[in-house]
């Protein structure tokens, strides 16, 4: 892999199969999965979409999330120490930073799993 690149984007969203539907209906997106706690995840082949709970956050994007090569050398390139991802939680990426604007960035160097 040569460089970073976008892998998924999660959205909140307040009714996970409506929005599955339009997302199918209108983009041809494939479901993929269900996770344990009710996210849907749908793929256009290329990049993953994640719908997500909005019960606790805003409607809207909520993080995306990068596959990289390296998650160390990201956390020196940005400055930071990448925080990992609960045990158990459904996440698929391993660690997750903050941009320079608070945004959350998945980063991940098994992708994820289709």
């Amino acid at each position: 892999m040569d460089r970073p690149r976008i892998r998924h984007i999660a959205i909140a969203v307040e009714d996970r199969e409506k929005a599955a539907e339009y997302y199918k209906r209108v983009f041809g997106m494939e479901e993929k999965e269900r996770g344990p706690r009710g996210t849907i995840y749908l793929s256009d082949g290329h990049i993953d979409l994640a719908l997500i709970r909005a019960s606790n956050s805003p409607k809207g994007i909520n993080h995306f999330g990068f596959q990289v090569a390296s998650v160390n050398a990201i956390e020196e390139i940005a400055d930071t120490h990448a925080t990992p991802s609960p045990p158990g939680s459904g996440r698929h990426a391993e660690f997750w930073i903050l941009d320079v604007e608070g945004n959350k960035v998945d980063i991940s160097e098994e992708g994820w799993p289709f």
